[in-house]
């Protein structure tokens, strides 16, 4: 009975001995493997997942992460092309594409986020204080194209309207006639965030070393001014808005200027336009009262004396005035009488 159970038990130890001692490990899917003996690799990267033997005691699992990890950077301040100085803050992924060359240049992650520090920032400083600010801030890459003027045919028709054979000679000189190349300055010129972005991934990945890593994009995470120049950028935006806030206050006075000039234009037409027609109406009064006058005075030229006369009394003599005439005077006519009747005086008759 004890000899049946003796090579049980021998297997059993023997299981055991190796589950303790490290001789099955096992490979997930997130990580790739390098087999060690004595800190020197003694086979190629272990990709697969599953369950591995090694031998015991003398070989150690070393494990890399085969997912795309993260690097992030820390804001450091830069001069952009234009002098001006910002706080840049990118961040980057990559992954271990070589495990055994990694294992070798690198030996572990913490070591590559150190080395990709360097690096990185070396680039995008590189990009950055080679292009103006406004590069860096803009998202996009402008290619602002001129329209092509309107082709007339030789009849004086347009293009559109020009015959089928107009058409096939129109476009046989568009193909013939080689499309203007921009040159890599004017290109340049039209740069964004993203293309700087794609470009600092380029120049780091120029001056990585072969440490068996993969780049796949650095991003600008955060653009920012340094306090010395954000005071200034500040009060150089007060004063612009204080100009386009004077400029629209300018505009605003010389249109109310206009209206009131307006207003006060058509208030003196109106009003001198009233002063014409009451000059009309006055005008036609007095002529009609002279009318009336000379009617009145052509019909009775004694009565209608008599009758300025007490008018000229009534305006002349009022309140305590006193008034000196001679006997023989005019104005005195009308106040001395008949020397015949008395003294009394007599009116003419009317």
């Amino acid at each position: 009975m004890n000899r049946a159970f003796a090579p049980l038990l021998i297997v059993v130890v023997v299981v055991v001995v190796a589950i303790f001692s490290g001789v099955f490990y096992q490979v997930n899917e997130r990580e790739q493997v390098i087999i060690t003996q004595f800190g020197r690799p003694v086979s190629g990267p272990i990709t697969n997942s599953g369950l591995k033997m090694k031998l015991p005691f003398m070989q150690s699992v070393r494990r890399f992460d085969k997912r795309i990890l993260e690097w992030d950077g820390a804001a450091e301040q830069i001069p952009t092309l234009d002098k001006r100085f910002i706080l840049l803050d990118t961040t980057a992924r990559w992954r271990i594409v070589d495990p055994l060359r990694f294992l070798q240049a690198v030996g572990n992650e913490r070591s590559a986020q150190s080395r990709l520090d360097d690096i990185i920032e070396s680039a995008a400083r590189d990009v950055v204080s080679g292009h103006e600010l406004i590069q860096v801030v803009r998202n996009f890459q402008r290619y602002l194209e001129a329209p092509a003027p309107p082709q007339d045919s030789p009849d004086g028709a347009s293009q559109e309207e020009a015959p089928a054979s107009g058409e096939t000679a129109q476009a046989d000189n568009t193909a013939a006639t080689p499309a203007p190349v921009k040159s890599d300055a004017e290109l340049e010129e039209r740069l964004g965030r993203e293309e700087l972005s794609l470009l600092m991934a380029k120049r780091a990945q120029e001056i990585l070393p072969n440490l068996g890593i993969e780049l796949i994009d650095v991003n600008i995470k955060r653009i920012n001014y340094v306090r010395e120049v954000e005071e200034k950028v500040y009060e150089r935006m007060i004063s612009e808005r204080k100009r386009i806030a004077a400029q629209f206050r300018s505009e605003g006075d010389g249109e109310s200027a206009r209206i009131r000039g307006g207003m006060e234009r058509e208030l003196d037409q109106i009003q001198s336009e009233a002063y014409r027609q009451a000059q009309d109406i006055i005008g036609q009064g007095d002529a009609e009262a002279a009318r009336i006058y000379a009617e009145a005075y052509g019909a009775s030229p004694e009565f209608y004396s008599f009758v300025q006369t007490l008018e000229t009394y009534k305006e002349t003599m009022q309140g305590n005035a006193n008034l000196l005439l001679t006997t023989d005077s005019d104005f005195y006519r009308y106040l001395k009488g008949d020397a015949q009747n008395g003294g009394a005086s007599t009116p003419p008759a009317p």
